[in-house]
Order: structure tokens, then C-alpha cells, then sequence
């Protein structure tokens, strides 16, 4: 009795030690959060094809892996290259000539006066606006630094996930305590999701930026380019979605007095704007997006808070997750309990 007690008492010492160890280590590392779960949601789209390569036609490892982070990284800049060459550019301009957009906003602010006798545009907002738009430029530059290490913190993690993965899948098999239905069950939701997540939602922000800015330039919206990538970046944002691009385009288009134009462009967002989505997902995407988009809409809301611009992917994969753990508890134990009876 007092041999079991002491192994109990060593036990828990052992825990409560790799627990605290575990935490100070998760507080740490959190600023890299972003780079390990863009290292997993690549491994997981890449291990198919590595491994038929490596292993079926008995590729070279590292050269293949690096093969696969070079063509990540294009992958990866040209869409970065392209939104750095709109968005920065269009900064300059507003940082050197911020008067254009006040008068712009003026306009505007006027008009929803004399419509609704709301005061939009006082002066303490344009002092607000001036004041936070003079902070824009260094938060970039400062969180250019978090940025490229959570990117470099990625293809480090990714090079050795390639080479090592089916050893790192054995070690994880070998501690998850479920039986090996559930283990595959919920191997396949995290591929499903990942793979849904990484590709669908990606492919509808392109499709929805791409009809926003044909849109723009049918109504004679100015930047077409720039307020079309805008309006694909938005549309991840659950609830306002694209509206947050396309209703203050549509306001200025009407406060000018484009009301033709302005009338144009509200039919066309309402109408193909914001149902594009789900068109694309019964169509080009029903391979990929078979995910209820409710699950992927919660799962944004809470991902982004937690995981930042990778709980795109994550946050809806954290739902899943807690759907397909209730049915796997049920498989594990009330399945049993009910053989047992």
C-alpha cells in the first residue's frame, strides 16, 4: 500500500512538473503560434504528395522537402507581393495628401446628414482619424518583424515535419487513447477540415474579389484593383463580410450624385457580391467546402481571437472537433456501458 502511494505521489509530482513546464513553454512560444499551425496546415496538404514521391519513386528527402518549401514560398509571396504593391501604394498616397480624403469623406458625411440628420464627420473624428492614421506605417513595421518569423518559424518546422512525418504520426498514435476507429475518424476530420479550410476558403475570397472588382469597374468605382482585393480579404470576416467595402463605395457613389451608378452597384453587390459564396460552394467548391457554413462562419469568429489570421483554418476545425469528440465520447463509453447492461 505505501509503494502504490508513493508511485501515485511521484506520478502526480511528475505531471504537475511537465504541466508547468508545458505552460511556461506554450507563454513563450504563443507569439509563434501563427508559424506552427501554418507548419501543420502545410504538412497536412503536402504529406500525400511527398510520400508518393519520396516513397513510391524513392525521391530524394531533402531535396524533395525543399523542393516543396521553395514552391510554398512562391505560392506564398506573389498573393503578398501583389496586396504589398496595392495597399502600400494607396497608403503613400492618403500619408501625402490626406486632404483628397478628407474631402471625400466630407462628402459623404454630408450626405448622410441631409439624409438622416446624423453628424458623421465633426471635427473631433477627423482629429481622431488624422492622429490613428499617423500610427498606421509603425504598427506595419513592427509587426513586419512577427510576421517574417512566424513565416520562418513555418518553413523550419515544415522541412522537418516532411522528412520525419511518419515517425512524428507513430509517436502521436501511440499516445492518443481512443480506439483506433475513433483515431481514424479523427485523422479524416482533421484532413477534411484542413484541406476545406486551406484551399476552400482562399479560392472563395479570390472568386468574391474578382466579381467585386469586375463590379467596380462596371460602375466606375476608382482603384478597381485595390477595392477588389480589399473586398476578397472581407469577405473571411463573418456577419458584415464584403459589405464593410462595397456599402461606403456605394454611399460615396450616391453622395457624388452617381446615382445611376450608385443604384448599379447596390443590385450588384446584394445580389452577386454577397451570394457568389454560396454558388461556388454547390459548384466549383463542393469538393472541397463539404463543411456546413455555419461551422465555418462560429469557427472564424472564435479562430481569429485565438489563433489570429490562421484561425481562418483552425477556428473551424476547433468546432468540428468539438461535434466529432461528443460522438467519439459516445462510441468510447456510452456504447460501452450500454454492452455492459
Amino acid at each position: 500500500m505505501q509503494t502504490t502511494f508513493n508511485d501515485r505521489l511521484r506520478q502526480i509530482i511528475l505531471l504537475l512538473i511537465i504541466a508547468v513546464l508545458a505552460f511556461l513553454l506554450l507563454k513563450e512560444f504563443a507569439v509563434f503560434l501563427p508559424g506552427f499551425l501554418g507548419a501543420i496546415t502545410f504538412y497536412i496538404l503536402m504529406r500525400e504528395s511527398y510520400f508518393k514521391l519520396t516513397i513510391r519513386k524513392r525521391w530524394n528527402k531533402t531535396l524533395t522537402a525543399l523542393l516543396f518549401i521553395i514552391s510554398s514560398i512562391v505560392i506564398i509571396a506573389i498573393p503578398v507581393w501583389f496586396a504589398l504593391q496595392l495597399v502600400t501604394e494607396k497608403i503613400s498616397a492618403i500619408l501625402s495628401n490626406p486632404v483628397d480624403l478628407m474631402v471625400k469623406a466630407k462628402i459623404v458625411g454630408e450626405k448622410f446628414y441631409t439624409l438622416t440628420g446624423i453628424q458623421l464627420m465633426t471635427d473631433e473624428n477627423i482629429v481622431s482619424f488624422q492622429k490613428k492614421a499617423a500610427t498606421i506605417v509603425p504598427s506595419i513595421l513592427n509587426s513586419s518583424a512577427v510576421i517574417l518569423s512566424n513565416f520562418a518559424i513555418l518553413f523550419f518546422l515544415l522541412y522537418f515535419l516532411l522528412k520525419g512525418g511518419i515517425e512524428v504520426e507513430k509517436f502521436l498514435l501511440r499516445f492518443i487513447p481512443l480506439k483506433k476507429e475513433n483515431i481514424h475518424l479523427l485523422s479524416h476530420e482533421t484532413k477534411s477540415m484542413i484541406k476545406a479550410n486551406a484551399i476552400g476558403i482562399p479560392v472563395l475570397a479570390i472568386i468574391q474579389g474578382l466579381f467585386a472588382t469586375l463590379g467596380y469597374w462596371i460602375f466606375g468605382v476608382d482603384d478597381i484593383w485595390l477595392w477588389g482585393f480589399l473586398t476578397g480579404v472581407f469577405s473571411l470576416v463573418p456577419v458584415v463580410g464584403t459589405a464593410v467595402i462595397w456599402v461606403p463605395l456605394t454611399a460615396y457613389l450616391f453622395a457624388i450624385n452617381q446615382t445611376g451608378n450608385g443604384t448599379g452597384l447596390l443590385i450588384y453587390a446584394v445580389v452577386l457580391i454577397t451570394n457568389i459564396d454560396y454558388v461556388a460552394r454547390l459548384t466549383l467548391l463542393k469538393k472541397f467546402m463539404d463543411v456546413h457554413p455555419l461551422i465555418t462562419a462560429l469557427g472564424i469568429i472564435a479562430g481569429l481571437g485565438l489563433f489570429g489570421f490562421w484561425g481562418v483554418i483552425f477556428g473551424p476545425l476547433l468546432i468540428s472537433y468539438f461535434i466529432i469528440l461528443i460522438k467519439i465520447y459516445m462510441n468510447e463509453f456510452a456504447v460501452s456501458r450500454g454492452d455492459s447492461a
